[in-house]
């Protein structure tokens, strides 16, 4: 195992996305972010002079921005996804040898192409985790 002792550079990323039960490295992944949020239950009573809190449920999204290649099977997979059954997605923020490895199961919210006549065709792909993030530690 691996840790983070300095910075990683971005450019070592990797996303997958589950295509016919395999993880599939997505193609042309520009970036990706993974927000883990916890919320909190108010515990306090009358008479209480300060809030008191406990831990409540944890939510997870994840967004991409990738270069659009009609030609990769996991891109068509997240493409065809809005709407279907929660799939498997794993990132890896600093590459598939050191630092951690993100999963869980994603329901695809969106998927969005845009295209302009100064620059590359791009897609934007958005999900919910379902059930707990895993965190793993390389």
């Amino acid at each position: 195992m691996a840790n983070n002792t300095t910075a990683y550079a971005g450019t070592s990323g990797v996303a997958k996305f589950d295509v016919g039960g395999s993880a599939t490295t997505i193609a042309s992944v520009i970036s990706f972010t993974l927000t883990n949020t916890g919320d909190v239950i108010e515990t306090s009573a009358m008479g209480s002079t300060a809030r008191t809190y406990v831990p409540g449920l944890t939510n997870a999204t994840t967004s991409m921005s990738l270069y659009f290649v009609d030609g990769d099977s996991a891109q068509a997979a997240l493409q065809s996804a809005p709407g279907a059954a929660a799939a498997t997605i794993e990132l890896y923020p600093s590459g598939e040898t050191t630092g951690q490895k993100l999963s869980g199961e994603m329901i695809v919210t969106s998927f969005e192409i845009a295209a302009a006549n100064d620059g590359a065709v791009t897609a934007e792909v958005a999900g919910q985790i379902t059930g707990a993030l895993t965190v793993t530690n390389l």
